[in-house]
């Protein structure tokens, strides 16, 4: 069977300082023409065809979209199939993380090294943030290699394992610590939400969230059913009937010294949350940072802090001593010798559930997570972690061999 020879065009032949040359034309990116020579013509046709290629690569990338623009575009497909919430930290992290630092290269031009360099700031935050950005990333590209919109993605080889900070261990507040905390918030602002996610364990947007007509207090049993979440954009409060997953809508039972606290709130309350503003509104976030500032202020731990001197605000170092009444505030005294943040009380509150020997299932359900892992992971390191507790049960274990094969004691 013959092969069949490729096609040659046909080329004109020229002189060139007494050699003869074959000779073709082709225009590149900016319409300006450019001679090509070969002493054959297969050469000739070689080098046409690698000079075509490269002058499409180059008006392909001219003509790709922004980094900017392909994001938004994205961004915009996204909200067809993600939640709300989902979709609003999607924007923060893409326009922060991604626009900012690429949003003017073209996304054909962006190569592996661009996209390291513009994660550098991004390795200072938490190991999640991190995570969620490169896959943010790779979500990004791989999307716009399937469009055709580039034809290589420079983030198959980015992986996102060791970079970031990696987070300190959520400890739980001992029992002596979260009394301390109830003692020294009581009859003040963030009383409620305190309480509420020490004994009812519910994250922060959901606390802001909660309303009364979600707390059934005359029941035989109170409990209150989460079923709205809270989020801000640009600082305004936004209520969400739809929850980040399935398993966040639960009925939470209330203990007695939770539900006599909100009977009592719920007595002097004029609003449809359970923690408003003085309007009756939800809070804003920064309405929420000062409610917590509340806490923050009881709390012995050198801070920044800001006083005014003639007409203007200063920064300065604020040393608080445990026992110490505020210098300027005579209602503070700085009572608290550990870190507290909203988080912190959800995790005490599932902590004690373990340690009451509630069964891993239950403890999920109340806890809202949609994953059993996430509570295993948490119920490993909290049932896990008592060597006092697991030498008994050791030996309860151990005993039945030494009576099965005799072994002196």
């Amino acid at each position: 069977m013959a092969v069949k020879r490729k096609r040659i065009p046909r080329y004109s032949r020229v002189q060139v300082n007494g050699y003869e040359y074959y000779k073709t034309e082709i225009e590149d990116t900016e319409g300006k023409r450019v001679i090509l020579y070969g002493k054959t013509r297969e050469e000739l046709y070689e080098k046409e065809l690698t000079a075509l290629e490269q002058v499409d690569s180059a008006t392909f990338r001219r003509t790709s979209p922004t980094v900017a623009e392909y994001c938004e575009k994205w961004l915009l497909m996204q909200s067809v199939h993600v939640r709300t919430t989902t979709l609003t930290d999607y924007t923060s992290k893409v326009r922060r993380h991604i626009i900012k630092e690429l949003g003017e290269k073209r996304m054909a031009e962006v190569t592996l090294d661009d996209i390291q360099v513009a994660l550098v700031p991004v390795s200072k935050k938490s190991a999640s943030v991190y995570k969620s950005v490169v896959i943010l990333y790779k979500s990004i590209f791989r999307a716009a290699k399937e469009s055709h919109v580039i034809d290589r993605n420079p983030t198959i080889y980015l992986k996102a394992k060791g970079g970031g900070v990696p987070q300190e261990e959520r400890q739980a507040l001992t029992d002596e610590q979260a009394q301390r905390l109830l003692d020294a918030v009581r009859g003040l602002p963030p009383y409620v939400f305190v309480m509420i996610g020490l004994y009812a364990g519910l994250r922060r947007e959901e606390i802001l969230a909660l309303q009364w007509d979600s707390v059934y207090l005359d029941s035989n049993a109170p409990y209150l059913t989460v079923r709205r979440a809270w989020h801000t954009e640009h600082n305004r409060p936004v209520i969400l009937t739809e929850l980040k997953t399935k398993a966040a809508e639960r009925n939470i039972p209330l203990p007695d010294c939770l539900a006599e606290c909100l009977r009592e709130a719920k007595k002097q309350s004029t609003s449809d949350y359970v923690v408003a503003n003085q309007d009756g509104d939800p809070l804003s976030y920064t309405q929420f940072k000062r409610l917590w500032q509340y806490i923050v202020t009881r709390t012995a731990k050198p801070r920044k802090a800001r006083k005014l001197v003639d007409g203007k605000y200063v920064n300065y170092m604020l040393y608080p001593k445990l026992g110490e009444k505020a210098r300027n505030n005579g209602h503070v005294v700085y009572s608290l010798d550990f870190d507290v943040t909203p988080h912190q009380l959800r995790h005490t509150y599932i902590t004690n559930l373990i340690h009451s020997s509630v069964d891993p299932k239950t403890v999920q359900y109340l806890a809202g997570h949609e994953s059993s892992k996430i509570t295993m992971d948490i119920y490993a390191k909290v049932k896990y972690n008592r060597p006092d507790e697991l030498a008994g049960v050791l030996n309860g274990a151990f005993a039945v061999w030494d009576n099965e094969y005799g072994i002196a004691q």
